[in-house]
């Protein structure tokens, strides 16, 4: 057992630090990208108490904190890649309080996503951010990468829900701003320099969240098209109609491919793109709406489904949580980044992705929020070729460039980790990044968090 190990464990109760090499806490969803770090020491806080002093011992002895929620995220944010202490949130789970009459709840880090949207649920509320693998995704990570999902399009991301946030910051103290009220200007913004933190500004253990009366009624709507041109105008169409949707998603042809045969119904032979919408609200609106949505879709499509609530609409839904696992099982592994760009360079931006996976030598597709400009450009690779997984970290880069080239962002909801690491000079002026930085040394001087993450320049 290593020093830190050691005093941790000497410092903390029972069995709440762990060797490092314990499995399972050395990688994250880009393992498959070949990023796997290594820890000194793993402590798993029951307690906000805990977790202060657990930073404090690594402020002290300027060893790394990596915070980690359930390792779902997509960018390394949460893999040890400079060693130092992994502080995993998993046992963090109490609900502090839920308050459903006022439409809030006060929630650890470590609470599972699906969770707070199973007990909202059950008390006729909705706590709208839906971002994938929510049965292993922790809020806390939730906040910490400001992650979005289908739904963002009428909703928001995550932090548009979160009204307080209690986190540990260097040199080990604990700070709450915000809290169970739903207006406050009275300060500098801190809680959103929390939110989308990623770790490196401090370890967040606690938010309040605000939650919003279910909608009665949610009904989606697939429309197939020839093309992307015509899958766009669509969105477009949708859009110019003034109709507010909550999800408006984008399938291309390559994700079509991967995950047309488990689609409900079957796929069209000529459709080569989709369109995914879903109206919500009392029921009478919300068939008004998509009956609307379906007229603007129409026009240029090869097929619009209209599936039923209940069963129908969970089984589309499943099918489109599992359109990324189908795309990987092509090949056994993919790199895909969540660029964003204006609604208006969409197909651009689809093509473009097509074509930077073809002059890299990959197999490429991409798909996601079409509403929010958010693409998941995806390049399809076998995990064990090292020759793909260079090719691909060099496509990605194009990637970052045409988004900044199209007026958009190098990420919409994934973050930027370790794995988009100074692409952020691409989209902000030379001032803005030294903001950027001016803020990191703020909360910490000494860079004992999450070093190397989210930062703004290489």
């Amino acid at each position: 057992m290593n020093a830190a190990a050691r005093d941790l464990g000497a410092l903390l109760a029972g069995d709440s630090v762990l060797p490092g090499d314990a499995s399972g806490y050395s990688s994250a969803e880009t393992e498959g990208r070949n990023l796997r770090g290594r820890a000194d020491a793993i402590v798993l806080p029951r307690s906000t108490e805990e977790a202060a002093a657990a930073v404090r011992w690594c402020c002290e002895h300027d060893v790394p904190v990596v915070p980690r929620g359930g390792g779902t995220g997509f960018a390394g944010g949460a893999v040890p890649v400079h060693g130092g202490v992994v502080l995993a949130l998993e046992r963090m789970t109490r609900v502090r309080a839920f308050d459903a009459a006022l439409w809030r709840m006060h929630a650890e880090a470590g609470l599972r996503t699906a969770h707070v949207r199973r007990l909202a649920r059950e008390s006729g509320l909705l706590f709208p951010p839906d971002p994938g693998a929510a049965e292993q995704s922790q809020i806390g990570g939730n906040v910490a990468t400001n992650a979005g999902g289908p739904h963002a399009f009428k909703y928001g991301v995550t932090g548009a829900w979160v009204t307080g946030i209690e986190a540990v910051v260097p040199p080990g103290e604990v700070i709450a701003v915000g809290g169970p009220i739903r207006k406050d200007v009275a300060g500098y913004d801190l809680r959103s320099l929390l939110v989308g933190s990623e770790g490196t500004l401090g370890v967040i253990t606690a938010i309040w969240l605000r939650l919003i009366p279910a909608p009665e009624a949610a009904l989606p709507l697939v429309a197939f098209y020839p093309s992307a041109e015509d899958g766009t105008a669509a969105v477009r169409a949708v859009m110019e109609a003034g109709l507010q949707v909550a999800a408006l998603e984008f399938l291309d042809g390559g994700t079509l491919q991967a995950a047309g045969a488990s689609y409900p119904g079957g796929v069209p032979e000529t459709a080569a793109f989709a369109v995914m919408a879903e109206a919500d609200g009392d029921a009478t609106a919300t068939e008004r709406l998509r009956s609307e949505a379906a007229e603007a879709m129409a026009p240029a499509a090869v097929r619009v489904d209209a599936p039923a609530a209940g069963r129908e609409s969970a089984a589309l839904w499943r099918w489109r949580d599992g359109v990324s696992i189908a795309v990987t099982a092509r090949r056994g592994g993919k790199a895909s980044e969540d660029i964003v760009v204006p609604v208006e360079h969409l197909a651009e931006a689809i093509a473009e992705t097509a074509a930077i996976g073809a002059r890299h030598g990959l197999e490429a597709c991409s798909w996601g929020h079409a509403g929010d400009g958010n693409l998941h450009s995806t390049f399809l690779l076998e995990p064990t070729d090292a020759s793909q997984l260079a090719r691909s970290e060099r496509a990605a880069v194009e990637l970052f460039e045409l988004a900044a080239r199209l007026g958009g962002s190098i990420s919409g909801e994934h973050g930027v980790g370790w794995i988009k690491r100074g692409q952020l000079e691409r989209q902000w002026d030379p001032r803005a990044l030294d903001l950027h930085a001016a803020v990191k040394h703020a909360f910490d001087p000494s860079g004992v968090m999450n070093p190397g993450k989210k930062s703004a320049r290489p």
